[in-house]
């Protein structure tokens, strides 16, 4: 039997339909010569007469196909060697090729006399006479099995490596050297809603190509130059970019370009791998806002460590608190300037499932009003003049966490409208974009305006009202917190004597007089400077303001602090203020206050309650 590689040159049977051919004429005495020739030939060779019957066979293609020359000669020759399935596929082709003159090929399988198939490339090659007649055909037969064999192992290496590529999480571009889009995997088509084709189309109709598609307007002239320049070399680059789904929304992506190179070191393909980054984005965008608002607060430098005060007043809204804190509600505080609003806002967010996330104000009345969506809703790169990079908002910032608005009775009107939707869709529009994001975030704003009377101006919108309104905080000023002043004068007594390094142990009872008796019209924000003011002019170790600085035109002090001035006992007060001097301080045990009077304990702490009077005031530092 002949070596693999040696072929048999072999032909199709004229259809069943057409005329049966004449008689095979023998080869001419010229010709005697010819079977030795053809024999020696190390290739399956084969004679055809010019209507495709076969009248000649070599001795390897006899070999190979263990048939007779009768046989080959005969009309069921081809249905005997070839597959049927190229028969078919071959019959219109070969008939119409043989009924011309010139040379063709195609490729079939034919029988082996072992009973197996292999491929073969046949070549028809015409032997004409001096009229361009065809009285010959020629034929030679190729073995290309091992070749189809290594072809369909490549198509099936490749069909594999395109379903794993698919499978990567992370989309995959193949370009060539000059970056023309040769192939996209699975996953960024469908992430892009594109087909490969379409891609491809777009590339051709312009420069830019798909990336002017699927990038932001006010991106594309950045990432087209940082590409280019990256093209342009042999080493591996990366840059980050959005892109835009098909759900219609912009996802951040690290893209890395990876060259591969010839043997002569040139750049043939460029392998670009691009990773969602979208959360690390938000993170670091979230981070830096959480940042500027921390240094934002640092620099103000609140004004309260902790709410201070033991009144029925404070302890009814502490209350409220505590019931709305572990909720999701939205929550309105309402109060006089410096009544401590943003104190209660924390103090809602700390008592909350979010406390540990963002905790971000934002002052409605700081931000021009031309700039306050910008603010709070973020904005695209060359939405509007000055607008160089895009830029996160106050809500995309304390997502998950807590955004408190402050002053918002000064929220211009379209600002109040896109408000309305926060409050009700959970989503927010950056300017310059049509796209929603998705937010969760709990809402608490605050005003010392009247919104009621706002919204019968029509300055306020009554639907946003409502939406805030769900649960409102009414902050008592400090005047009808009375009982509470002597505890904050202490606290920040205490607070500003450490900033400033000194070391304050008594405060005069005149001065508690003095500021239990001022009505107070700037409330604990104006109560802090006035003490701050004190400590720092405070030379000794016993505190006092000066009594003009409590002066008003017209002194209105609360009924409350009326009645507790008139009906005072001045002996008791005194008294009481001795025996705790005394104690150092301490109001119960044998050396207390109480004892020293003979009176219960729980008399004694009702009565210092009652006449507002500071026990600690008269501890001895340790």
């Amino acid at each position: 039997m002949p070596d693999a590689r040696r072929s048999a040159t072999l032909t199709d049977q004229p259809s069943r339909t057409s005329p049966a051919p004449a008689p095979a004429p023998a080869l001419p005495e010229s010709e005697e010569e010819f079977p030795r020739i053809v024999d020696a030939i190390p290739q399956t060779l084969l004679v055809l007469n010019p209507d495709g019957r076969a009248i000649y066979a070599n001795r390897l293609t006899l070999e190979y196909t263990g048939l007779s020359m009768e046989e080959v000669q005969a009309e069921t020759f081809r249905a005997r060697v070839f597959h049927p399935d190229d028969i078919r596929r071959l019959r219109e082709e070969r008939q119409k090729a043989l009924s011309g003159t010139v040379p063709f090929e195609n490729e079939q399988r034919i029988l082996r006399k072992d009973g197996t198939y292999r491929w073969f490339l046949i070549r028809y090659n015409p032997f004409l006479d001096k009229s361009g007649r065809v009285i010959r055909w020629y034929i030679s037969g190729t073995d290309i099995e091992d070749r189809k064999q290594a072809e369909n192992k490549l198509r099936q290496d490749e069909r594999e490596l395109r379903q794993l590529i698919d499978c990567l999480p992370q989309h995959l571009v193949v370009l060539d050297k000059d970056g023309k889009l040769l192939h996209v995997n699975k996953t960024m088509l469908d992430y892009v809603g594109y087909t490969l084709d379409e891609m491809q189309d777009m590339q051709c109709a312009g420069l830019d190509g798909h990336l002017a598609r699927v990038l932001p307007p006010g991106d594309l002239e950045t990432v087209t130059r940082e590409r280019t320049a990256g093209l342009s070399g042999r080493v591996p680059f990366e840059l980050e970019k959005r892109e835009l789904g098909k759900d219609g929304r912009y996802r951040w992506f690290l893209c890395n370009y990876k060259p591969i190179v010839n043997d002569d070191g040139h750049v043939v393909r460029w392998f670009v791998t691009a990773t969602d980054i979208e959360e690390r984005k938000q993170a670091e965008n979230r981070i830096r806002n959480e940042t500027i608002a921390l240094r934002e607060d640092i620099v103000r430098s609140s004004m309260f460590e902790e709410i201070v005060g033991s009144s029925e007043a404070l302890r009814n809204i502490l209350a409220q608190v505590s019931r709305v804190a572990p909720t999701d509600s939205t929550v309105l505080i309402l109060g006089e300037t410096g009544t401590g609003k943003e104190l209660m806002a924390r103090a809602i967010h700390n008592r909350s499932r979010r406390a540990g996330h963002a905790f971000i104000q934002v002052n409605c009345a700081a931000i021009p009003p031309s700039l306050v969506a910008s603010e709070l809703f973020g904005h695209e790169k060359g939405s509007f003049t000055g607008a160089l990079q895009q830029r996160m908002g106050r809500f995309e910032a304390a997502d998950g966490g807590t955004i408190f608005l402050d002053e918002i009775g000064d929220l211009p009107p379209e600002t109040q409208i896109a408000l309305l939707r926060v409050l009700q869709e959970r989503e927010i529009e950056r300017v310059g974009s049509v796209k929603p994001i998705s937010i969760d975030v709990r809402v608490i704003a605050a005003t010392n305006r009247h919104l009621e009377e706002a919204v019968t101006d029509g300055t306020f919108r009554k639907d946003l009202f409502y939406r805030l309104n769900i649960f409102p905080i009414q902050i008592p000023p400090l005047r009808e917190r009375a009982d509470d002043i002597p505890l904050l004068v202490n606290y920040f007594v205490e607070h500003y004597a450490r900033k400033a390094g000194k070391k304050i142990k008594n405060i005069s009872k005149k001065t508690y007089d003095l500021f239990q008796c001022y009505a107070w019209p700037g409330n604990i924000r104006e109560l802090q400077n006035v003490v701050e003011r004190g400590v720092i002019l405070c030379d000794g170790n016993t505190f006092s303001v000066d009594e003009t600085w409590l002066k008003t035109d017209n002194p209105q002090p609360s009924g409350t602090t009326v009645a507790r001035a008139t009906s005072l006992d001045a002996r008791e007060r005194e008294a009481i203020e001795t025996a705790l001097a005394e104690a150092h301080g301490q109001v119960g045990g044998p050396k207390g206050a109480a004892a020293n009077l003979g009176i219960p304990r729980q008399t004694l702490e009702s009565k210092v309650k009652t006449l507002g009077i500071n026990k600690f005031r008269f501890k001895t530092p340790s």
